[in-house]
């Protein structure tokens, strides 16, 4: 790369490809050629850049120019204005959504502020199929150190001082982990990485594996080391091509480059990566079940112990840990476990990786310090809610976690807190929701994904969370009772208590966090028969206000079931036996006469 004079950083992730990021790249290279820049520009495709919300993003360095939003037709003024002349495109650059100020470099941006990137390092940075731009980002020295200048026992010694936990979900110590595989008696171990990311709104292994996947192949094989397995095996869901189809590639780099293979660094160790193809079930995100569907079994899960690490794939200790998890391991070994371990806080070290969702200005993939607390996140990292609503909740840990109110926003993120708060880390999905958002329809929503994702295998999982949903779905019609309210809590405690794997434990998390934090809206439900924020339908009631109407007949006229009665310039009515709330009639008055009670 030294020997050009400027780069051209394309975001290449998933969300920008979706915005035709690829078409952008191919115009930026024919721009740079058509100008005879060739020697001196080059067009690169990096991993995202987090800031999805304004994709597809371009980056011009060594100025560190951050454009957002640029489409392909831009190509073109990229390269005239600012290649040739020097002049920054203004109406590319970031628009502070309250100050209106445009910002040229990410890092006055407050979206970048606070974060603090070690698993995210080299997404944005570098070429994720160029295995010589990851070497010299201090690629494989890990690796290499600890082949050739540390025993397995002081590399696990490192992991274990540093204070990483596994960012899967569970917050297991990751050195502790590898150290019982290691003492695990076989010829044969495994190390396998968890690629299955399952929560709705998450997208940071996919991220990860999209922007730098030479990061988890180099930890795989210290994992091997360490533990006593020449065998790696990465469990990724089928729906993520484009990280299967960068993985491969990397793997391809690191075998040519004698990075993986036989007599790694000539140390004696070999290590080799295959793949293994998931077809989307959130239950194979759960170690053991994970592990039979890599068998050709059905992913369910088992009761443990024993665990993975002393008998796992096809009955050998395996050792299981997450993209993110393993993400973190280079840098610790490089910079040492003392660096890594003074962020953070005194239980959770270290920084996690978060998918920042929904009614939220700035929508990405964002990584801060474990602490950081959840009004951060949200009103200067996220820059607050969207059309100036007003935050109500936010969901942390996915289908798995609980819904945190406005009284949580000073909660520092990390395992024990947000358990406390009656949520959970989980793999990091934050789906944040404003004033409009139904908290029964919020917690109705996830028990559907889990009765769908259930594997089956236990009757409290199977039908315990069945019959949530029946009775959040018979509070959303309006046939509620109060008795209802009971029984949500009752059975949720039991499914909680009684279920085989963590996807049924937690399953009743977004249900008993609703109970806790919105118990006024349950009642509305069930007492008023009222949704306070519309989104159930059944609850609803469109009404023709008398004095507004003028008998124009738009309503009766477009109503599909003919539910709405009244002659021309007569006051009409809706007859609410009928009534289907289908809003065409609102739609289609012009003079204010329909309200929604």
């Amino acid at each position: 790369m030294g020997k050009y004079n400027m780069h051209v950083l394309v975001c290449g992730g998933t969300g920008c490809h979706a915005s035709e990021s690829e078409t952008l790249l191919q115009n930026l290279k024919t721009e740079v050629l058509e100008h005879g820049l060739e020697n001196e520009v080059q067009v690169i495709v990096t991993g995202c850049f987090g800031f999805c919300e304004k994709g597809p993003i371009v980056k011009i360095m060594p100025d560190n120019t951050f454009y957002t939003e640029v489409t392909p037709d831009d190509a073109r003024v990229i390269v005239e204005e600012h290649l040739i002349k020097g002049r920054k495109v203004n109406r590319l650059l970031y628009t502070h959504p309250e100050t209106k100020e445009t910002v040229a470099d990410s890092k006055h941006m407050d979206f970048y502020k606070k974060q603090l990137r070690i698993a995210l390092r080299n997404c944005g940075f570098i070429d994720p199929e160029n295995i010589e731009e990851y070497i010299a980002r201090d690629g494989y020295e890990a690796l290499a150190r600890s082949l050739n200048e540390l025993t397995p026992e002081q590399v696990i010694e490192i992991i274990k001082k540093s204070g990483l936990r596994g960012r899967g979900g569970g917050g297991f110590p990751t050195g502790l982990k590898w150290e019982i595989t290691r003492k695990s008696v076989s010829d044969i171990k495994y190390v396998v990485c968890n690629a299955d990311e399952g929560d709705p709104g998450a997208f940071m292994d996919r991220s990860i594996l999209e922007g730098d996947p030479h990061s988890v192949i180099e930890a795989m094989a210290i994992c091997g080391y360490c533990i006593g397995s020449s065998i790696g095996l990465v469990y990724i869901r089928a729906e993520y091509p484009l990280a299967i189809e960068r993985l491969k590639t990397a793997i391809a780099q690191a075998r040519d480059y004698g990075l993986l293979g036989e007599d790694i660094f000539g140390s004696g160790f070999n290590f080799d990566i295959e793949l293994r193809y998931g077809a989307g079930a959130f239950v194979c995100g759960e170690e053991t079940a994970l592990i039979h569907s890599m068998e050709g079994l059905r992913g369910e899960p088992t009761v443990k112990p024993p665990f993975p690490s002393v008998s796992g794939y096809f009955g050998q200790p395996t050792n299981v840990n997450n993209v993110e998890t393993l993400a973190n391991v280079p840098p610790i070994i490089n910079q040492g476990p003392e660096w890594f371990s003074t962020i953070g806080n005194e239980k959770s070290k270290g920084t996690k990786v978060f998918a920042l969702a929904g009614k939220i200005n700035n929508v990405g993939l964002i990584e801060v310090p474990m602490g950081t607390t959840l009004r951060e996140v949200i009103y200067e990292i996220g820059e607050g809610i969207k059309d100036g609503k007003k935050f109500k909740a936010v969901q942390t840990g996915g289908p798995s976690g609980g819904c945190l109110t406005e009284k949580h926003l000073d909660t520092p993120i990390d395992y024990e807190n947000l358990i406390a708060s009656g949520s959970m880390m989980g793999s990091g999905g934050m789906i944040v929701m404003d004033e409009d958002d139904c908290m029964v329809s919020v917690a109705k929503f996830y028990l559907e994904f889990t009765v769908e994702e259930s594997c089956g295998k236990c009757t409290p999982c199977r039908v315990g969370n069945k019959r949530l949903h029946e009775i959040l779905d018979k509070i959303t019609q309006g046939n509620g009772t109060r008795e209802d309210l009971d029984r949500l809590r009752n059975l949720s405690h039991v499914i909680k208590d009684t279920a085989l794997c963590g996807l049924g434990q937690t399953s009743p998390n977004p249900v008993l966090s609703t109970l806790d934090n919105f118990w006024d809206e349950f009642v509305e439900h069930v007492v008023d028969k009222k949704c306070r924020s519309g989104q159930c339908k059944a609850l609803l009631q469109y009404v023709i206000v008398p004095e507004n109407c003028v008998g124009c007949t738009a309503c009766a006229r477009n109503c599909p079931v003919n539910a709405i009665s009244g002659e021309r310039k007569e006051i009409h009515l809706i007859d609410q036996s009928i009534c289907i709330k289908c809003g065409v009639c609102m739609e289609k008055c012009k003079f204010n006469a329909v309200l929604v009670k």
